[in-house]
């Protein structure tokens, strides 16, 4: 190790425990417990207060520029601060406005309409959707009753088609892996 590195490990290991002072009269200050409830009172410029990703990383890239942040905003203040939190874009909660809502009745309603119009398409969209099981006992009990119903056959080679389709994509994405 050289002269000048030896320099810049004992000025950086010096730089840290000041730090580190500042650090626990500040957490004191706060009646915090940890490092990571001093974030609340530093603002940043994007808004908001720090994050503590950001803190940790301060510490140890630029410990002085954290350490005149924390004086700054936190041993010097009369009162520490609380920041208000940065906003944030809305997550989940948004609802599309260009979908319909409807409720069971008028779904009902719409689909006898399509039955009486005939509309084999609107049929199919507003029907609801049943499951593979649920088709076979209703395909069975039809052909028990001597009724042939073409809707509820070619729900059934849907249904058959659907899932032979989930277990080709689950079979592949197995090979893949």
């Amino acid at each position: 190790m050289s002269f000048t590195e030896e320099q810049t490990d004992k000025t950086n290991t010096k730089k840290l425990e000041d730090l580190e002072g500042v650090i626990s009269k500040a957490i004191k200050k706060v009646r915090g417990r940890k490092e990571n409830d001093l974030c609340k009172y530093i603002p940043m410029n994007s808004g908001g207060y720090m994050h503590h990703f950001t803190l940790r990383k301060m510490k140890y890239k630029s410990p002085t520029e954290l350490s005149s942040l924390i004086e700054k905003f936190i041993i010097r203040a009369d009162r520490p601060l609380v920041v208000p939190p940065k906003q944030r874009a809305a997550r989940g909660s948004r609802k599309k406005k260009d979908n319909l809502a409807f409720s069971k009745l008028q779904l009902e309603r719409l689909l006898n309409m399509a039955r009486l119009s005939g509309d084999k398409e609107m049929i199919c969209m507003l029907s609801p959707k049943k499951s593979l099981a649920h088709t076979k006992r209703e395909l069975i009990q039809s052909l028990r009753h001597e009724i042939v119903d073409h809707e509820l056959w070619n729900a059934y080679v849907e249904s058959v088609n659907a899932q032979q389709a989930m277990i080709a994509a689950g079979a592949e994405a197995m090979i893949n892996n």
